[in-house]
Formats: C-alpha cells, structure tokens, sequence
C-alpha cells in the first residue's frame, strides 16, 4: 500500500512542513513520499507525476492559496485511476468538513486539525479492517451518509519524530525556505485568525529544537522561518533559542512572528547589544490601530508599547521588520484605515504589508459577518468585497495603495526620495501612495511589467502632472538612487544628460587632481583618467546631497555626484561628492 503526500506550494522555494511531519510520523510502517508542486504548474503535469508513482492513497495538503487548483488535479486523479484513495487535510478543508465533502465526491476522506495520529490511524485502518468510525478526527463516507467523528486529543508534540531529517531534502536547503516549529497554538483569540480557535500552548522539546536547528544550519539552510504564531509569548524559551541562534547561525537567516507589546525591555536590550545584524527578521500582526476595531475583533494591543518596541529594533540596526495591517476589519472605514496606516507606517518599518480581510471558515468573524453586513468571495482566499462601512470601491482604491507600496517602499529601490515626498510634499504617506495609485490606474501601468527605469520614469511623470514643487530637489534624490541600484554602470538614465562632454572632463581632472579633497578612500584608488570615463557616472545636481544625508537639510549648492563601479572587484556602487564649482571639497558619501 503506497502512500504520496502531495501540495501545491506557492512557489518554488516554498516548502511543505506539515508533509514532513505525516512522512516522520508514519514512515516506519507504511511507504510513502512527498511530492510538492506549485500553483502554477499545469494539472496535467501534476496529475502525470502523480500517476506515475502509481499510489494506492493520495493525500493533499490544502490552504487557501491551494484548494481550487488541488481540486482540479484530484478530479483528474480519479477519472484516470477511480480506485485511487484521496484524503485531504490542512487548515482549509478542518471546518466545514461537510461542506467539503458534500461538494467534492472525488474525495474519500478529510482529516480534521492536527493530521499525524489522524492519518497514521486511517492508514492502518485501510490496511486492516477499516473501523473508519474509530479514527478520531477522520469525516469519511459510509454509503452515501458522510460521516464526521469526533476530535482527537491533542497530541503530546515529542512523540512526533522530527521532520528535518529526510537526506533527500539535503540537496534543497539552501535554496529552498525552511518551516520550522518550536510550539503549536496561539494564546490569543484574534476573530479573523484560525489560530485563535486551538486553545492553549505546547512546545517541543527545547533541547530537540536546538539540535533540529543546528542540523539545518550544518548541512546549508540559509532561511529559516519559524511558523509560531507568537514566538515570545514565553519568554525564557524565546531568549534561551535567541541566545542558541546567535552562537550558532552561520550566516544564516532567522524570520520570526512575534507579538510586539508584550515584548520585554530586557528582552530588546538583549537583541540590541548581541544579534548579529541581518540574521534576525520580525513579522508583526500590527492589523489595526483602531481602538474599537481590536476590541470588535478580541485583539488585544497596545499601539504605544507596539511603536516603543518598534523604534527600539528599527534604531538598533540589528533587526528587520515587517509589519503587517489589514483592512476591510469591523468599525474601520476609508478614511479611519488611512489613520492606521498613517500610524504605523510613521514608524519606518522595512516593509509594511497592506492585506485585505479574508473571511476564513472557521472563523468568528465569518460566522458574525451579517453583524458587519460582510460581502465576500464564496471561494478561495474569501477575500472581503465590502461591509457596512467600507464599500468595494473604497476597497479598490486602497489595493492601488498596496500595489505601488509593494513596488517602491517594500523594494527600497528609492527610500531617500519617499521620505523627502511623504515629509515635504504630500500631506500624509497614505495620500502619497493613493494619489500616485490611482495616477498609476490611470495610466493603464498595471496592465503593463516594468523595469527599474520604468518605476523612475513613472514616479517622474506622476510629479509633474500635478506640478509638485522642488522638482530638482526630487530628481536629484532620483538620480541618486538610480544611480545606487546598479551594480554595474549604467548604459543610459532616464533623464537628459546636462553636462557636456568638455565639463565632465573638467570635473575628472579636478577629481584626479585633488583626490584627498573627494576623500581619503577616493585618493587610495589611485584611479586614472581612463578609469572614471570607463567606469563612472558623473553628474551635477542642484544641492549638496552629502549634507542632506547627513543631517536632512538642503544646501542649495551645484554639487558633482561620482558614481564608480567597479564589478571585477566584486565592490558595489560607490558614489562620492565634490562641489561643482573652483573650490574642491568632496566628501565621500557611500
């Protein structure tokens, strides 16, 4: 009796923990192997592969990303083989169980919530005598009647073997992301979250995690992402794997979901003074800065301690951070949510993530949503179309927000001209990114790719049409940052050189000539005349951009921007600067 455990992950570098946890569980007694696809790989493909391994049961692992696409393949599956066994399992197909059966006849069985001793015992029972009604946690058919048995008992999480252990995954690790659990459960009860309906908290062993953690690393895992739902909710463990990661992480990287008001000081201070920078990522439900909301929707938070432990990470320079809002939540309308992404957005986080409310099954705030006058999609991912407050075009108008967010603050490719935009010219960074979204949809550009100059020219010609002011200041920045996101030189700009060929001369041999005054690293390049032709950029911009770095002022003075590549050496971009006038005061600026 073969086994496949199969899914659709969103991408290639994703990969299937929950997979690896039914293959440690039941692999002593039963054969079987994991096969994972992806979303976008054709049903043909999936359904041949799968045909190929000739199995006796196919089991899928399914989410809301997944479920349409993995139903198509298992309907082929069963047309082409109708003896197949297929059982489903996953978050998405836990509750309304019957419903999922009764829409799809293709599927034999359902393993409702935690699946190893589930599917173990329905593996046995299929080999034996198949007692369906004794497996805890199983819905199955019995004739034409569906039947759902009870729960199980939650399982004691060191009898499951470890899941990072297969050699056949060896070959992957360092190019594929890493899941990784130290606990199951949330203790909170968010209404719009699945984690809020298992209640409590178990952990694995923390002496098992370390060494699971360690293997990983050894054997070349270079992103790991822990999947708890709060990791610092129990602090000592929190601090005791922090501590283990740092002594131990071999440049390798570490993601983790953690709840960012109930973050102790002791606990920043820690981090500040011993993490490593780069190697530590914090994902932060933030959702809503709504009072009212958060109450509607039990989430407890406190914004002032969230946005004190926030800065304290961001001004370490230890820790990225992600952070997370949601709109389309109870008692937040269009312009209350402008109000919360205000908020956090103030709060400078590398990336800030603008999703929509999904009404998953299982939910309180799904079975509450006539309270809310909740319009959504029937299927798959769920995603709210309007309530009673926030009407489907104020909804699309805040997805042009996320669209041009996810381009220009989330790729960094410009961050000194958005801050200088969102401080000097709009009146708010919501009404920045709203107004060039909806200039954006306007122009038909999200129906088109784009490429790094396209995202300059675009921004370039959002400006202009509604005549911001200090354009040159703008483009300046511009220039700059361009300039900052090659690491070769570029063949062109997108703006019109002014400099003539006789002025960029001049600025090289005053360069040349008094490299100590560009800067002391300038003057160690002992670079010639050939080399800044051949090698640089050189432009002249309307104020000195090393004092606004710096100190965030503007010196309206005509300064020569140098910026050298030098790929052979494997060395980034570095730009310099020199006052474009008889005087040479260069400094070095990168």
């Amino acid at each position: 009796m073969k086994t496949v455990l199969a899914t659709l992950n969103a991408k290639y570098i994703h990969t299937s923990l929950a997979l690896r946890y039914l293959k440690a569980f039941s692999e002593k007694e039963f054969e079987m192997e994991i096969a994972e696809y992806t979303i976008k790989d054709p049903a043909m493909n999936i359904v041949a592969d799968i045909y190929q391994r000739q199995p006796d049961i196919v089991g899928f692992s399914c989410y809301i990303w997944n479920i349409e696409e993995t139903i198509t393949v298992i309907d082929m599956l069963k047309k082409v083989n109708p003896a197949l066994k297929i059982v489903l399992g996953g978050p998405e197909v836990s509750y309304d169980t019957k419903y999922w059966m009764e829409r799809l006849p293709q599927v034999d069985f359902i393993v409702m919530g935690e699946g190893e001793e589930t599917f173990h015992h329905l593996l046995t029972e299929l080999r034996g005598e198949q007692k369906f009604h004794f497996v805890f946690g199983l819905a199955y058919r019995n004739g034409e009647e569906i039947v759902l048995n009870p729960p199980r008992p939650k399982l004691n999480l060191n009898d499951i073997p470890s899941p990072h252990r297969f050699p056949e995954d060896l070959a992957h690790l360092s190019n594929r992301v890493v899941y990784f659990e130290t606990s199951r459960g949330c203790p909170f009860s968010c209404q719009f979250c699945l984690s809020s309906i298992e209640i409590g908290v178990r952990y694995f062993d923390i002496e098992r995690t370390k060494q699971d953690i360690l293997y990983l690393i050894e054997h070349g895992a270079k992103l790991i992402k822990f999947v708890d739902r709060t990791f610092n909710i129990k602090r000592d463990y929190a601090m005791e794997i922090f501590q283990f990661l740092i002594d131990h992480h071999q440049g390798c990287v570490f993601q983790f979901e953690i709840t960012a008001d109930i973050m102790r000081p002791e606990v920043l201070d820690f981090l500040a003074e011993n993490a490593p920078p780069g190697i530590f990522r914090f994902e932060i439900g933030v959702q809503s800065t709504h009072d009212p909301t958060n109450e509607a929707v039990k989430r407890r938070q406190n914004f002032t301690k969230l946005s004190r432990t926030v800065t304290k990470i961001r001004e370490s320079g230890k820790i990225a951070q992600h952070l997370d809002l949601i709109a389309g939540l109870p008692h937040e309308d269009y312009n209350r949510f402008r109000q919360t992404f205000n908020d956090v957005f103030a709060l400078e986080p590398e990336e800030l993530q603008l999703g929509f409310l999904k009404m998953l099954r299982g939910t309180g705030l799904r079975l509450d949503a006539k309270r809310y006058q909740y319009v959504f999609m029937e299927r798959a991912p769920y995603e709210m179309l309007g309530n009673d407050l926030l009407s489907f075009a104020d909804i699309v108008r805040i997805k042009r927000v996320e669209d041009v967010l996810e381009k220009y603050w989330n790729a960094h490719r410009m961050d000194h001209t958005l801050k200088y935009l969102i401080h000097q010219e709009f009146p708010s960074p919501f009404d920045f990114f709203q107004e060039f979204g909806d200039y954006w949809e306007e122009q038909g550009w999200q129906k088109i790719g784009h490429q790094l100059e396209d995202l300059f020219t675009r921004l370039r010609s959002f400006l202009e049409q509604r005549k911001t002011k200090n354009m040159e200041i703008i483009l300046g920045l511009m220039k700059y940052e361009y300039l900052l996101n090659h690491k070769q030189k570029p063949r062109k700009g997108w703006w019109e050189y002014t400099l003539s060929k006789q002025d960029q001369s001049n600025l090289i041999q005053r360069a040349l000539g008094h490299p100590q005054e560009v800067s002391d690293d300038f003057a160690k390049l002992h670079l010639t005349e050939r080399d800044l032709f051949k090698h640089a950029v050189i432009d002249v911009l309307p104020f000195d951009i090393k004092a606004y770095l710096d100190s965030g002022k503007i010196i309206k003075q005509p300064t020569a921007l140098i910026a050298l590549y030098r790929p052979k050496e494997s060395i980034a971009v570095q730009c310099y600067t020199m006052k474009a006038d008889a005087t040479v005061t260069a400094e070095s600026i990168g």
